[in-house]
């Protein structure tokens, strides 16, 4: 690879994602180049937010060595996918870091770098350490346990965090750190309208095809009660106080 161009590549993710043939929205531009460590992306379907979170595995990969990427989601299936986009992107770059080993759900690079995909189950995403990178895929369907053991990877390595997904319900470790992380948190929101590669047509036919709660998590962004739920999550939360004490356990003898 010529230098310049891959010093120009590291220097910039946005720029490899346009030598990929990707041109970037205006959202992507802003995520790639962030600094913050812990990302929150609330996307429609089809906005683009695996794409992107590919691109920014890859680019640490390739310009942070020796870089462990961890990639989980809800099933390993899905994990798989976003491994394949990933590696993917790296097969036409052409002239990349050269490949140590590679499988189905793992690639070693010379430059000491790996990516792993995970099953999103908790005990077996265990026992990582010194992880740059953290992607975590329809997060708002993960079981908050996969969060809880994947988190502490990060602590002494200080590496980063990046959980995407559409809503899904009120609950969850996505929609807990998304109404209340923190401003920690860098967080980004894109509705399908905001989509440019969305025809309003096709959002039109689908908005009269689905139940109207469907297509507002799908491609509105926005958390629903779940439907099968007794009491809304609102009505939960406002019967909550940390003024009373509990009967059992939490009393001073």
């Amino acid at each position: 690879m010529n230098l310049a161009r891959d010093l120009a590549l590291a220097l910039d993710p946005v720029r490899l994602m346009q030598s990929l043939g990707h041109e970037p929205d205006r959202w992507q531009r802003d995520l790639l180049r962030s600094n913050a460590d812990r990302m929150l992306l609330l996307c429609s379907r089809q906005a683009g937010k695996t794409t992107v979170a590919a691109i920014l595995g890859l680019h640490t990969a390739l310009y942070r060595p020796p870089a462990l990427v961890l990639l989980a989601s809800p099933a390993l299936r899905q994990a798989q996918e976003l491994f394949r986009a990933l590696v993917g992107f790296y097969g036409r770059l052409g002239e990349a870091v050269p490949v140590e080993a590679e499988s189905a759900l793992r690639l070693e690079l010379t430059n000491g770098s790996r990516i792993v995909a995970l099953p999103g189950i908790e005990h077996t995403v265990r026992g990582y350490s010194g992880v740059s990178l953290v992607i975590i895929d329809e997060a708002a369907r993960v079981d908050d346990a996969l969060y809880d053991a994947l988190a502490p990877a990060l602590a002494v390595s200080r590496g980063r965090i990046i959980l995407l997904s559409t809503p899904f319900g009120k609950r969850g470790v996505f929609h807990r750190l998304w109404t209340g992380g923190g401003p920690e948190w860098y967080r980004v929101k894109i509705t399908a309208t905001e989509c440019p590669r969305i025809p309003a047509a096709f959002l039109e036919e689908q908005r009269r095809l689905m139940p109207r709660w469907v297509f507002e998590q799908e491609f509105e962004c926005q958390f629903h009660d779940d439907q099968l739920a007794a009491f809304a999550f609102a009505d939960v939360q406002a019967a909550l106080s940390k003024d009373i004490e509990p009967l059992f356990g939490g009393g001073t003898p």
